[in-house]
């Protein structure tokens, strides 16, 4: 087991490694870079200017030094100016001796996520605000969902064919077939609107960052977690419907077992492996979901934070949240290899 965790970890930072430097490259192809650099200076700059700017704070290096200036692993450049040297790990212009006593590394290992052109702000400190905001409405949405999954899966496969099982399986599918755009907007405009009559919730998050209540964080939690509810739902049906009809149950049956006994102490382990795997995958796309319905519900979190630095070329915020994101995503899957060993004997013993 310690080979096989070592040996993931090992890729999975292999793997973060490339996607950030994909996310890297993207962000700072020349066109970004020029509008970032008209966006902190002048929209009337000419293309010199733009150069002499982009030069200045260190944004014409090679692509593979930029990339480890910001991670952390090569020393920031530095430059000499009319008020003194400037630098990736200087704060505006100093004399020649401060420069010497200032820091040479400060990347993203180093703690310095960078500066947000958008917000004004540490990088971290609004990650690490907006991450908490999305945190707890991720939380929020588990708790709805994972248990309401479950029970509609199991319910509906304990008796394949019956009435229960079609009525489930085909509500499963209505909300899986409905993306979180399409079920946000007919939520708000059922239970919000003014003109249909039904002013049973808020139509805005924002209060709940502060001070969550039902009338104002509701919405959001019933939006996202209606998609992965009806997904957990039908593969639960199908893992606990494969279940059922095994040799073993049937044996038990034969034996005088009980149904509740049966379906409690035999089908539903084996039938939880499976969904467990699928509970795990669903954080990556909760992230992705989280975006467009703290967009629209205008829930200032991770998602939003997202929006926001892409509509605003905030480089730097967009490099911070594609790092939390990809770490997020791998440490889920590993932590679903790791419990799927746990929960299947068969691979355990091999």
């Amino acid at each position: 087991m310690a080979l096989f965790i070592l040996r993931r970890t090992g890729v999975m930072i292999l793997t973060a490694l490339c996607l950030t430097f994909i996310v890297f490259f993207l962000t700072n192809l020349y066109p970004n870079l020029e509008k970032l650099a008209k966006t902190e200076g002048n929209f009337r700059m000419s293309d010199e200017a733009v150069a002499s700017w982009l030069d200045k704070n260190g944004y014409l290096q090679p692509m593979p030094v930029k990339y480890g200036q910001w991670l952390g692993v090569l020393p920031g450049w530095r430059g000499a100016t009319e008020d003194g040297i400037t630098g990736r790990c200087i704060t505006g212009a100093v004399s020649q001796e401060e420069a010497d006593n200032a820091p040479r590394f400060c990347g993203v290992l180093q703690g310095d996520w960078g500066y947000s052109t958008r917000f004004k702000d540490s990088v971290w400190n609004i990650i690490e605000v907006r991450l908490g905001n999305t945190g707890y409405l991720m939380m929020w949405v588990l708790i709805v969902m994972i248990p309401t999954a479950l029970v509609i899966g199991v319910l509906a496969g304990m008796r394949e064919g019956s009435v229960t099982d079609r009525s489930l399986s085909t509500a499963s599918i209505l909300t899986t077939a409905t993306p979180e755009y399409v079920s946000g907007v007919i939520f708000i405009a059922v239970f919000t609107s003014s003109t249909v009559g039904l002013k049973w919730f808020k139509g805005t998050a924002n209060s709940a960052m502060t001070e969550p209540t039902i009338e104002n964080f509701f919405l959001p939690v019933i939006t996202i977690a209606l998609y992965g509810i009806g997904y957990i739902a039908r593969m639960t049906r199908a893992s606990m419907t494969e279940v059922m009809t095994a040799q073993y149950i049937r044996t038990a049956r034969l034996k005088g077992v009980s149904f509740p006994n049966i379906v409690m102490r035999h089908a539903l382990r084996n039938a939880l492996i499976a969904p467990f795997t699928v509970i795990m995958l669903q954080f990556p796309w909760l992230l992705s979901g989280v975006v467009i319905v703290e967009t629209l519900f205008n829930y200032k979190g991770f998602g939003w934070s997202l929006v926001e630095a892409a509509g605003n070329n905030d480089i730097e915020l967009l490099l911070g949240i594609s790092v939390i994101s990809v770490v997020i995503v791998l440490l889920t899957q590993l932590i679903s290899d790791i419990g799927y060993v746990y929960l299947n004997p068969r691979i355990r013993i091999s």
